[in-house]
């Protein structure tokens, strides 16, 4: 394959599979309250199909690495990708709740695979020199996807049905595999070492069971005592890998990283923010169709208003950055998250669309801000030879805190819906939720708040971080989930 083709179609290969994940995740919050009605469930019960989902992509992301090194770069791609489309598939012909939530769970478990991988191939098929361009084709799917995502979802569960949004990733995902046997070469190491199975069944064992049965308290599938259970059981496990992992050389999810100041910065307080703003693609579209009685169509075009929001603001981000530092940008960039997410309760059925949809256009810029802060600093302190371990730590943290978002929001609006007493859900039955949601944002401004005056101005203001791309550092990025959406 000739050099400026690799280049070229290897990102595009590898984009392609990240635009059928980013499209797949809009399209579907948007359809949950038409979803939810044919499966006999109230929407907020609907909550289970976002979170069995991040679930999957959560646990699986710290061993992919090993996997594409064990089985070929190429082959765990195109198995990955197989596996998605066999998850959506099945989520296109589910007739219950639980066979969505397995489906959802498949799904994820081929998104911890597909994108990361991906990456991996990029890093180990692009010469060095054109590695920055490659990764920058990356970038257009994650912009697109939430931009197209919700008003295609909207559309088809409004004219058509709902289960077509589940074929829409289809066409893309053949296109993937057979771009992947033409121009991808199969490259595996030679000897990737042991894997820490221990570590990988206490992990993803304890995290799974304590989301799962969080998001079933209060819920129609099983009692409240097994979700209580389940809870028990995970935390006892999640335990039980805290004190492995403090005893072994390398875990497979090294929580020692955390004691590093500008990391647990990052990854603690960037947790909190994350519950709030995780909570926001799944509760926004809910209240503007169940609350204000828009269509699915109508919900989905305003909720891609936030994605042109973050467009705006990746533009601006580093220039902000420079100017005010990363302590300032993220103690009050919080604050205004904070502000706009409970703003959204006050939305009311007489509030003209145009101005709901600046509201939800100006709730996109400070999301995109603080993600690309917080996934920056990440890196401020950490070791070269640690960033691919720091990576898979903040990778699982990240995307098991979007998952609790939804499930503290579903929890918080079945409470208010509850206390109010309304026999179908009404505009305000939504306002605690999000003004819940809201808080948690704020609860990130303390932990951000211990850090010095000066972190990561080597980043922010000219230095290591910007100067040079050195190869674990590129292998790390390659191994990173897709940035928060």
């Amino acid at each position: 394959m000739p050099l400026a083709l690799g280049t070229f179609i290897v990102p595009l290969i590898v984009a392609c599979a990240m635009f059928m994940e980013n499209v797949d995740g809009t399209v579907l919050v948007t359809s949950l309250p038409v979803l939810a009605r044919d499966l006999g469930h109230d929407p907020v019960t609907l909550k289970l199909a976002v979170t069995s989902y991040v679930i999957g992509l959560g646990v699986f992301i710290p061993i992919c690495g090993w996997v594409a090194d064990r089985f070929g770069s190429r082959t765990v791609f195109r198995t990955a990708i197989g596996i998605f489309m066999a998850g959506s598939l099945m989520c296109a012909v589910s007739t219950s709740l639980v066979t969505l939530v397995i489906a959802r769970f498949i799904q994820g478990i081929g998104g911890a695979m597909m994108v990361p991988v991906g990456r991996i191939i990029i890093f180990r098929s692009v010469p060095k020199s054109d590695f920055i361009r490659a990764v920058n084709y990356l970038t257009v799917p994650a912009l697109l996807g939430p931009v197209v995502g919700p008003p295609i979802g909207g559309f088809i569960t409004t004219y058509l049905h709902w289960r077509l949004i589940f074929f829409v990733n289809i066409p893309i995902g053949i296109l993937g595999i057979w771009l992947a046997n033409r121009y991808i070469q199969n490259v595996r190491e030679a000897d990737p070492g042991p894997l820490d199975w221990l570590g990988f069944v206490l992990s993803a064992g304890g995290a799974s069971l304590f989301m799962l049965g969080l998001s079933m308290v209060g819920g129609e599938l099983v009692s409240n005592v097994v979700s209580v259970g389940m809870c028990v059981v995970g935390v006892a496990l999640l335990a039980m890998y805290a004190w492995y992992a403090s005893r072994v050389e390398r875990p497979v999810l090294d929580l020692r990283l955390l004691k590093i100041p500008s990391f647990h910065a990052s990854v603690a307080g960037g947790s909190l923010f994350r519950i709030g703003l995780g909570a926001v693609p799944f509760l926004l579209p809910l209240a503007l169709q169940e609350g204000l009685g828009m269509t699915a169509f109508a919900a989905g075009s305003i909720t891609c208003a936030s994605a042109f929001g973050s467009i705006f603001m990746k533009a601006a981000a580093s220039r902000i950055l420079h100017r005010f530092g990363y302590r300032t940008v993220l103690m009050v960039n919080a604050a205004l998250a904070g502000i706009v997410i409970a703003g959204y309760g006050l939305f009311f059925p007489g509030t003209p669309l145009w101005l709901i949809w600046i509201v939800v256009l100006v709730g996109g810029f400070f999301p995109s801000l603080q993600f690309t802060s917080l996934n920056s600093l990440a890196y401020a302190d950490i070791d070269s030879r640690d960033v691919g371990r720091a990576t898979s730590v903040a990778s699982v943290i990240q995307q098991l805190s979007l998952g609790l978002g939804v499930t503290i929001a579903g929890i918080v609006l079945q409470i208010s819906h509850q206390t109010q007493g309304h026999s179908t859900f009404v505009w305000t039955d939504f306002w605690p939720a999000f003004l819940a949601v809201g808080l948690l944002t704020f609860a990130s401004i303390p932990v951000t708040a211990r850090l010095p005056h000066n972190a990561g101005d080597e980043l922010a203001r000219g230095g290591r971080g910007d100067a040079t791309i050195n190869r674990d550092t590129g292998k790390a990025a390659a191994e990173a989930t897709q940035p928060d959406a």
